[in-house]
């Protein structure tokens, strides 16, 4: 690295690095640290009356008052923080006093990790304290972190800019509390529903990730080239169309949490990069998927939070089922005074200039339903509600409705004015699903850059027989920002996508 790219406190630390290997002290240790002791654990079991604990415990360096020949500092670990009271006569018991006076006081640093072993007490304020026996260095930190200064319950220095947040979540996950908490009930969203899903018997299941058709959704899919067979590949924009095959080949449930890209717009609640929880389940229809859907995310809600209601911005939102269901036909009525039963694309276009949508050519009857729907209706439903039976043109993976030809066995979930489900009562008859992709063919010579593509794969398996099956894709990054309170999808993911990052050397910054 040019060393003129580096800032003062950079070169500092480099300068500290260098004398601490001329103390003969290896800074980036290979040896094994045993740790026996965690911050949060310490503190949760510590008891006045109990015999005196030992405890060997590993963390960053958070903050250091350095008194004399006793200082304190804050070590944080996995789980927390906690206070070291460290004494030189302690930690240098013999004649040679550099380990304290020259490593700990002058060459140590914040954002440092250093191993402590000594024995828990507390201190005349009340404090849970390790009283350090020795101090190990295991690994210098060469970049200041940014540490957060409070002054009158006001906050100064905060790393709180989203982009240089997301763009650097080690550092955001090290120096803003409550951010760790949010991946960890993320864990605890997965685990809950893995769960649920397990203990009826159903198996998670791994598929395709580069695919020669990018099947089972209605999106614009991301390139790729395989060199060797000489074809293009796609990565995957659902799985649905692979769990389908696993139905066919025999299997009662299959699930799995499919990592899925989409070559589509960026903005609060979509990355290009997500994960999509897709379960088919042989034998069942659409109102048995509504059911276990309702049990299923009340049941994770519980887990993850000790309650059915989570607060979300504003709103109060309650998970406790079972929830409200409404047709689409009903709900773009209530909400727009029209009625679309019967109308063809010529009077949906119409319908839409009406209510100053905008609309293109390309678009046919389903696509104008659904801009109709997302811009007059979706984001009214802030309580879990099922939109149920959707028109054929806007579904062609599903059943047609036993009762209207017109309509399909389906539903969307919809919580806090955005979908989170999507759920069908699966189109298993091969000659139908054959008509369905030659329609959506058509679309895509209109324009229709999002249709679906005809997998001929898939049809053929159709013709051997799948049974009848009900299948739900939920969107796990959306159910984690609702379990964890959060309003934009770069906040459940540990690493969003970003622009490209900027450099700029700094006489570049400087004659700016």
């Amino acid at each position: 690295m040019d060393i003129s790219e580096l800032s003062e406190q950079e070169i500092v630390r480099r300068n500290s690095l260098e004398q601490i290997k001329a103390m003969g002290i290896e800074p980036y240790p290979a040896a094994e640290y045993k740790v026996d002791g965690y911050a949060t654990e310490i503190k949760e079991n510590f008891s006045d009356d109990a015999p005196v604990r030992q405890v060997s415990i590993a963390g960053r360096i958070m903050s250091r008052r350095i008194m004399g020949k006793a200082s304190f500092m804050e070590l944080k670990d996995s789980t927390g923080r906690i206070q070291v009271y460290v004494s030189r006569d302690e930690i240098c018991p013999d004649e040679n006093k550099d380990l304290y006076n020259v490593l700990f006081k002058k060459l140590l640093d914040i954002g440092d990790f250093i191993g402590i072993t000594g024995y828990v007490f507390r201190t005349q304020m009340g404090e849970i304290t390790i009283h350090a026996q020795s101090l190990t260095l295991l690994s210098k930190s060469l970049r200041p972190l940014p540490i957060v200064k409070m002054k009158d319950g006001v906050a100064y220095d905060a790393f709180d800019d989203p982009e240089q947040r997301f763009r650097q979540r080690y550092v955001d996950l090290v120096v803003n509390e409550g951010v760790k908490d949010i991946f960890v009930k993320r864990n605890k969203v997965y685990t809950s529903m893995r769960e649920y899903f397990n203990a009826q018997g159903y198996m998670e299941v791994e598929t395709p990730v580069l695919q020669s058709i990018p099947g089972g959704a209605a999106a614009r899919p991301f390139i790729t080239h395989h060199n060797a067979l000489d074809i293009p590949l796609y990565l995957r924009i659902a799985n649905e169309l692979y769990l389908k095959r696993l139905i066919v080949g025999g299997f009662e449930g299959v699930y799995e949490f499919s990592k899925n890209f989409r070559n589509e717009g960026m903005d609060r609640t979509h990355n290009p990069e997500f994960t999509c929880m897709e379960i088919y389940v042989s034998y069942k229809d659409y109102n048995w998927m509504m059911e276990f859907t309702e049990k299923m995310l009340e049941k994770i809600a519980l887990d993850v939070n000790g309650t059915t209601d989570v607060k979300v911005g504003d709103n109060i939102i309650s998970f406790k089922a079972p929830f409200k269901r409404v047709t689409m036909i009903e709900a773009i009525k209530e909400f727009t005074g029209i009625d679309i039963t019967g109308m063809d694309e010529d009077a949906l276009r119409e319908t839409c200039k009406q209510l100053h949508i905008e609309t293109d050519p390309s678009m046919g009857k389903g696509k104008l339903i659904d801009e109709i729907f997302g811009e007059k209706c979706e984001g009214n439903y802030i309580q879990p509600t099922f939109i149920t039976d959707y028109p054929i043109e806007m579904s062609p993976l599903t059943k047609k409705h036993r009762n209207n030809p017109e309509l399909t066995e389906r539903f969307e979930l919809m919580v806090n004015g955005k979908e989170l489900c999507n759920a069908y009562s699966e189109l298993n008859d091969p000659i139908d699903q054959r008509y369905r992709f030659e329609e959506q063919l058509r679309l895509s010579e209109k324009g229709d850059d999002e249709a679906m593509f005809i997998d001929a794969d898939f049809l053929r398996a159709l013709e051997y027989g799948m049974p009848p099956t009900s299948g739900m894709g939920i969107g796990m990054d959306r159910l984690v920002m609702l379990m964890t309170g959060q309003t934009t999808i770069q906040e459940v993911l540990f690493f969003p996508q970003m622009r490209p990052e900027k450099r700029v050397k700094k006489e570049e910054e400087a004659a700016e």
